[in-house]
């Protein structure tokens, strides 16, 4: 099976996955060797990786990045392709068939401009524009944003879904539906995969599970988990001279020398 068929077969089977998401070969990798059966490129923890705010790559760095992580891993991965990096629907599109080439299994798409939530017919086009071209070789998963872009409507957020979901996408996703209530009511409105991200009040995987939910994403939360492990063991040594993260270290380096052990 190609990656996109086994990617597209974890969303088809009963239950639910966890999908990681690696901000570079280490962390896919380690992913990888913890068991995950598939991994996302994470456009804030990339740009974290190169130094850069969430929504400063561009779109060759973003393809590049999600290819050389799919090169890295023998799991799926999908690509966090911000809002396809354009907003008319033939360019989408042309972001979509890079992406495809690549060996990365799907991808998803915003419908957030980087200023401003997308009309919501704009929106739908633009998703189907990213299925033609996908042409069934790479899993689309359609993003509806306004939970996390301030416009708490629940309402529109399933209408999106639902338009997108006639415009072809296989998998659904609305960042920021926290509780159980608003995902139970997503979920009896919609007839494709709904992918739910980590945030604040989110139910537990085993309830999350019995909803109905197919795929839950962590999105920057292990790099940023990285990074905040970093800056308290340099504020430690910093202000206070000590070195208490020893045992966090070792469990890193443990970790790291059984992943990445060549056979």
């Amino acid at each position: 099976m190609s990656a996109c068929e086994r990617f597209r077969a974890l969303h088809e089977a009963d239950g639910l996955f966890v999908m990681a998401n690696a901000w570079d070969v280490g962390s896919a990798r380690l992913i990888e060797h913890l068991g995950f059966p598939a991994t996302a490129t994470t456009s804030s923890g990339a740009a974290a990786a190169l130094g850069r705010l969430d929504g400063e790559l561009d779109r060759a760095t973003a393809i590049a990045h999600g290819a050389e992580l799919a090169a890295a891993v023998a799991i799926p991965v999908s690509a966090d392709l911000e809002n396809g990096f354009a907003d008319a629907p033939e360019q989408v599109a042309a972001t979509i068939r890079a992406a495809a080439a690549t060996g990365l299994a799907g991808g998803s798409v915003e419908d957030w401009s980087g200023s401003e939530i997308y009309p919501r017919e704009l929106a739908a086009e633009r998703v189907r524009a990213a299925v033609e071209a996908a042409a069934g070789r790479f899993v689309i998963t359609a993003r509806a944003e306004n939970l996390i872009r301030g416009v708490a409507d629940l309402d529109d957020t399933i209408a999106r879904l639902q338009s997108f979901s006639e415009a072809g996408a296989e998998v659904l996703f609305a960042p920021g539906l926290a509780s159980a209530d608003q995902i139970r009511a997503v979920l009896s409105s919609i007839d494709r995969p709904l992918s739910v991200l980590v945030v604040a009040g989110v139910p537990p995987l085993g309830e999350l599970a019995e909803l109905g939910v197919r795929r839950v994403s962590l999105g920057g939360a292990l790099a940023f988990a990285s990074y905040g492990a970093l800056v308290k063991a340099a504020r430690e040594m910093l202000d206070a001279g000590t070195y208490g993260d020893g045992e966090l270290a070792a469990l890193g380096r443990e970790a790291i020398s059984a992943a990445f052990r060549r056979p």
